[in-house]
């Protein structure tokens, strides 16, 4: 009977590590399906290519509907460029948002709005780069020129906001210029 008894155990045993492993497996098999459902979505809206780059975003969560805040990443950097994001700074960055169709209840402004209450990780300026790079490489001159100077002239909108002594001297800081010039640099082939 003991024999018949470990005999029974033994095959309980068995049965339990194939259904663990089995579950295992699925797990891995949906979360592959969904990363690959987030890929496809992020590269038909983005008209995204460089499949490194889409591996890159969707592991720092980015989706098609935080790729506008992506966009916009470099608005709140030229904010906390000296620091502190001032309020005018913040209202100039919200009214991008929504000129870009940026929804306040979207997971895209809730990115946007982390990026506003402590300054974007050094991963996602990294990020924004390779993406403005793999975007350039689809357009053309004119299409690539138009883009970075919306870029800059929003991003000098959000410097110009709060600067300035008593509205006297330059509104843009030395931070803010330099910042200003590597984002230029970034729309370069």
């Amino acid at each position: 009977m003991s024999n018949e008894f470990l005999g029974d155990r033994r095959k309980a045993l068995e049965a339990e590590f194939f259904r663990r492993q089995e579950a295992a497996l699925l797990a891995r098999l949906r979360a592959e399906d969904q990363r690959r459902a987030e890929r496809a979505a992020l590269a038909a809206a983005a008209s995204i290519r460089d499949e490194a780059l889409l591996d890159q975003l969707v592991a720092l969560g980015i989706s098609a509907d935080t790729l506008t805040a992506l966009a916009l990443v470099p608005l709140a950097e030229i904010a906390w460029a000296d620091g502190k994001v001032e309020d005018a700074e913040k209202q100039a960055i919200l009214v991008a948002a929504r000129a870009a169709g940026l929804e306040e209840t979207s997971g895209g402004h809730r990115l946007l709005e982390s990026c506003l209450s402590e300054p974007p990780q050094a991963k996602l300026r990294k990020l924004w780069e390779h993406y403005v790079k793999s975007i350039c490489a689809t357009l053309s001159v004119e299409e690539r020129t138009a883009l970075r100077s919306e870029l800059l002239q929003r991003a000098r909108g959000v410097a110009e906001a709060a600067g300035g002594i008593m509205g006297l001297g330059s509104k843009v800081s030395r931070q803010e210029e330099s910042l200003l010039s590597e984002l230029a640099r970034a729309f370069n082939p």
